[in-house]
């Protein structure tokens, strides 16, 4: 006999349940977001070189490197200009040196093949040396505030527990579905998506954390569906580890 194919997962959010997510988690941004200098431009250069360092990389590794960085190379022109060499060492203790390669082979390209201009949509941003779905996701909403979904490893482990948590989100498929979430959560607006986008990120960052997550504080738990799965592994941890009656004494109280 043939295997039945698996039946297909149904993973569409709900418009009333995408709203009540939006507005707990953008009210818990602007609470507790993080200044970070990235956030105070929309500079697409600028965008583009704290997305690329980010990559695999702390935030407060990032913060130091990003400055020296910029202030070495100001804009798209003077990194076009500089000698390989003079651009490794603005990386240089910051790792996967292909990052830097590549930044360097787009600011070339952009400013001989398209006048300097650094292109707003996703799909011609992933025509550029070095940037994939995410990055031209972010540099499109970050910087050119469009209505734009983007998925990195903590917004897909905030969406994953969230709202599918049967879904694998290293794996190709899962991934996939991952995207399809994000974009059914996007805000009508591109000004509102650079909050909403931001707002993800940190909430993966700081609280539905991949080691340890603080449920405790987390504004989305009423929409979480890993949430009661947790409670209910806590409660049961908490059944097990309590001491067994002691029969004695009931024994006694029984007779007395």
């Amino acid at each position: 006999m043939a295997k039945r194919r698996p039946r297909p997962i149904d993973l569409t959010v709900a418009p009333d349940a995408a709203t009540a997510f939006r507005r707990r988690l953008h009210a818990w941004f602007r609470k507790h977001s993080r200044d970070l200098p990235w956030r105070h431009t929309r500079d697409p250069y600028r965008i583009l070189v704290s997305e690329l360092m980010l990559q695999q990389t702390q935030v407060s590794r990032v913060l130091d490197f990003y400055r020296r960085f910029l202030d070495r190379f100001p804009d798209l022109y003077s990194l076009a200009d500089a000698r390989p060499k003079k651009v490794m060492e603005a990386w240089e203790g910051l790792g996967y040196y292909a990052r830097a390669r590549n930044l360097h082979a787009l600011a070339k390209h952009v400013t001989t093949e398209q006048d300097g201009v650094i292109p707003s949509e996703p799909i011609a941003l992933r025509e550029l040396p070095g940037v994939g779905a995410y990055t031209a996701g972010a540099v499109a909403s970050f910087a050119y505030e469009k209505r734009a979904a983007l998925v990195d490893t903590n917004v897909a482990r905030v969406l994953q527990r969230v709202f599918a948590p049967q879904l694998r989100p290293k794996s190709g498929p899962g991934l996939k579905q991952l995207w399809l979430i994000a974009e059914q959560l996007l805000p009508r607006t591109g000004k509102t998506t650079w909050t909403h986008n931001q707002a993800l990120m940190e909430l993966g960052a700081l609280v539905c954390t991949a080691r340890v997550p603080r449920c405790g504080i987390c504004p989305v738990t009423a929409s979480c569906a890993t949430f009661p799965l947790l409670e209910a592994e806590a409660a049961g941890a908490d059944n097990a580890d309590a001491p067994p009656a002691r029969k004695g004494k009931r024994r006694a109280a029984m007779t007395s």
